[in-house]
């Protein structure tokens, strides 16, 4: 899913594939065949997969969850008519970078929560309601959302969660303080954590 190229195009005139490319993408827009947009975006945590629809800003994968996985993941939930098209993801990478860089402590994009329901995106949504640089447990987090005894599947709602950093699951820590589990990885957490703290 990732842009692969074929040896037989890396003899076209400099310039050329890119071209073809951003007019593909155009043309599939205009003639609304393009469902999901996506690119990446090279981040203190790692490299970042960054996938929206019309509708917002529907996926934020880290490295580790390997990209290509993600997309197959995307196109059999939500449409196979996905295209790297980086352009129509210029705000959400914006932010980002404008986040990693400390000047934006909240998100200000539409979103797109079609690939999470139920209580798992009741939890979700709450996530941005805890402040920049501070942390709640998942047990507060599960009585804030009305079901004190749902700890665990507050925990199961962070590890799904499909935009990590722009709805912070990183803020909801264990009881007695220590990170707990990320689908970034412990060291994504920590440092996310540190950066908002700094």
């Amino acid at each position: 899913m990732t842009q692969h190229i074929p040896s037989a195009l890396t003899d076209l005139p400099v310039g050329l594939l890119d071209r073809l490319h951003t007019r593909l993408a155009a043309d599939a827009a205009s003639a609304d065949l393009l469902d999901v947009a996506y690119r990446t975006l090279d981040s203190p945590v790692g490299p970042l997969l960054l996938a929206a629809t019309p509708r917002g800003l529907l996926r934020v994968a880290f490295d580790s969850e390997d990209h290509d996985a993600v997309l197959a993941a995307i196109a059999a939930k939500v449409s196979p008519r996905i295209l790297f098209a980086p352009e129509r993801l210029d705000a959400a990478a914006r932010e980002l970078d404008e986040y990693f860089a400390r000047t934006r402590t909240t998100f200000d994009l539409p979103l797109d929560h079609a690939l999470s329901k139920g209580f798992r995106q009741t939890v979700q949504t709450y996530l941005p309601l805890i402040p920049y640089g501070h942390t709640e447990t998942y047990a507060h987090v599960a009585a804030r959302v009305g079901n004190p005894r749902a700890v665990r599947a507050v925990g199961t709602a962070c590890a799904t969660n499909p935009l990590p950093l722009v709805l912070p699951c990183h803020r909801v820590v264990r009881s007695d303080g220590s990170p707990g589990g990320y689908a970034g990885g412990p060291e994504a957490k920590t440092a996310l954590i540190a950066l908002e703290a700094a």
